[in-house]
């Protein structure tokens, strides 16, 4: 294990301590060293390695047991991956946004409940059209709707996926307000309202490939060119 540098000793620290558990110094459930110990290991203060657990506790690698210790939760680090999926391309995050409302939908059709579907519907009234209260404010009426269908489906990954996507959805949806690519209306999205309803999960994936399908045409168009 690498010494912390100087600078920022707590980034540094996390980084290292981030480099051993992804490179299987401890296997997955294993207990790592206590703090004096991993102080010692990095060169820098226990305070420092607490700092530097607490950031890797959040990012999910590490798990803190009131009396036990520190171990291992995952060898995996998803921000890396995370981050390369937020320097994809306008289609790559459109197309995975379609994977994400597709499934969403299937499965609200299934699972939503009476106040899912009044939710559904006063988000629908309420996002209106694109020149209702200026772009901002529209993107963020659209995009409540559409987390409501997912908040439906009962899939806290799902959920969780949509939020990190958020970002990502937002400058896909600034850029069909900018004209470039067509903004589905008001009737497309009722369709997918309308089907969660009937509880019909296979109208309910029709509706949202419908709802998609002009957008992903005219991408693979302006990326043809």
């Amino acid at each position: 294990m690498q010494p912390a540098t100087r600078t920022n000793l707590a980034a540094s620290a996390t980084e290292s301590l981030r480099a051993e558990i992804i490179g299987g110094r401890w296997s997955l459930g294993e207990r790592i060293p206590n703090e004096a110990a991993l102080a010692n290991l990095l060169s820098v203060s226990r305070g420092t390695v607490r700092e530097a657990v607490r950031v890797l506790v959040a990012q999910g690698l590490l798990d803190t047991r009131q009396g036990s210790g520190t171990y291992v939760r995952s060898t995996v680090d998803s921000s890396a991956a995370l981050d390369r999926v937020k320097r994809t391309g306008l289609r790559d995050q459109w197309e995975a946004r379609a994977a994400l409302d597709l499934e969403a939908a299937r499965l609200a059709a299934i699972r939503r409940t009476p106040a899912d579907l009044d939710r559904m519907r006063q988000l629908l009234a309420e996002r209106g059209t694109v020149g209702d209260g200026g772009g901002e404010a529209f993107i963020r009426r659209d995009l409540a709707f559409h987390k409501s269908v997912v908040a439906a489906s009962g899939n806290k990954a799902m959920m969780e996926l949509y939020d990190f996507f958020t970002a990502a959805i937002t400058e896909t949806i600034q850029a069909t307000l900018g004209g470039d690519l067509p903004e589905p209306d008001q009737q497309a999205h009722a369709a997918i309202v309308n089907a969660i309803a009937a509880s019909d999960p296979e109208r309910a994936v029709a509706a949202v490939r419908a709802f998609m399908a002009p957008v992903l045409a005219q991408l693979g168009r302006l990326l043809s060119q």
